[in-house]
C-alpha cells in the first residue's frame, strides 16, 4: 500500500489506493485504517491520505540516512560556502541512487535533484562513483538495461560508459559532463567506511566541459576523505 503513493503523487483517495494495489475497497479501508491508527498513513481535510509522520521517525533510524548526512553536512558546508553552487550527497540502492543531502543557493545552477529522491546512477557525478564500486552483478544489470538520454550529452553506449567507470576507479574522481542538464558539470568523489564506498559526494557548477570543476578537485577530494574517517571513527 505504502509503494502507491511516489514523489508525484503525494496525496490519494481511498478508491485510488484501492485500485492501484488491486484489492476490493472493503480490504483497502481496513488496511487504511490500521496504518492510520499506526501513524503511517495521515487524512487530509479533504479525506485524501498521506504518508504519516511514523514513517519519517522510522527513516530516522536508517544508518545511511541521518547518520551519514549528520557526518556529511559540517565538509558539505564548507564546500558549499567556497563554490555557493549544488553540494550533492548521495547512496545506492540497488540499481538506483537515492540523494540523503543537497545544499544550495537560489542562483546555483538548476538540477533535478530532491533529497529522498531517486535517480538513475549511469549520468551522474555521484552515481558514476556508485555504480563503479557497485558489485559487478549491480553494473551488469545497469549497463544491459536501455540507459535514457537526458541531453545529447548523456553517454548511452554501455561500452563507453564501461570505460568512464574503469576511469572512475583509477581516478577516484568522476566527471558528469552535462549528461542530466545542459549547461551543469558535476565533480564526485566516494566516500568510505571499512573500506567500502558507502556513498558519494558531489558539486555541480554551470559550465560546458570538464574544466569548470576541475578547479574544485582538490576540495571535493578532502571533504569525500574528510567524511570517510568521520564515519570510520
Amino acid at each position: 500500500m505504502l509503494d502507491a503513493f511516489t514523489r508525484e503523487r503525494r496525496a490519494l483517495t481511498l478508491s485510488e489506493i484501492a485500485r492501484e494495489i488491486d484489492v476490493p475497497l472493503s480490504t483497502a479501508h481496513r488496511l487504511i485504517a490500521e496504518l492510520g491508527t499506526w501513524g503511517g498513513l495521515e487524512r487530509d481535510a479533504d479525506g485524501r491520505y498521506r504518508v504519516g509522520l511514523r514513517l519519517w521517525e522510522l527513516g530516522a533510524l536508517a544508518p545511511r540516512g541521518p547518520g551519514l548526512r549528520e557526518a556529511a553536512l559540517p565538509s558539505m558546508e564548507d564546500l558549499y560556502e567556497a563554490t555557493h553552487q549544488n553540494v550533492q550527497l548521495a547512496v545506492r540502492d540497488g540499481a538506483e541512487l537515492v540523494f540523503v543531502e543537497r545544499l544550495s543557493s537560489r542562483d546555483a545552477v538548476a538540477v533535478l535533484t530532491e533529497v529522498g529522491g531517486r535517480f538513475a546512477m549511469p549520468p551522474t557525478g555521484v552515481g558514476l562513483v556508485l555504480l563503479a564500486h557497485a558489485p559487478a552483478a549491480v553494473q551488469e544489470q545497469v549497463l544491459a538495461a536501455p540507459l535514457h538520454r537526458y541531453t545529447h550529452h548523456t553517454i548511452t553506449d554501455p561500452g563507453r560508459l564501461r570505460r568512464v567507470l574503469a576511469e572512475v576507479r583509477r581516478s577516484g574522481l568522476a566527471v558528469s559532463d552535462q549528461q542530466v542538464t545542459d549547461g551543469a558539470v558535476s565533480l564526485a568523489a566516494p566516500i568510505t567506511a571499512a573500506g567500502t564506498v558507502v556513498a558519494a559526494l558531489s558539486v555541480v557548477v554551470p559550465g560546458d566541459s570538464p574544466a569548470a570543476v576541475r578547479p574544485m578537485a582538490p576540495g571535493v577530494l578532502a571533504a569525500a576523505r574528510t567524511i570517510s574517517q568521520d564515519l570510520t571513527g
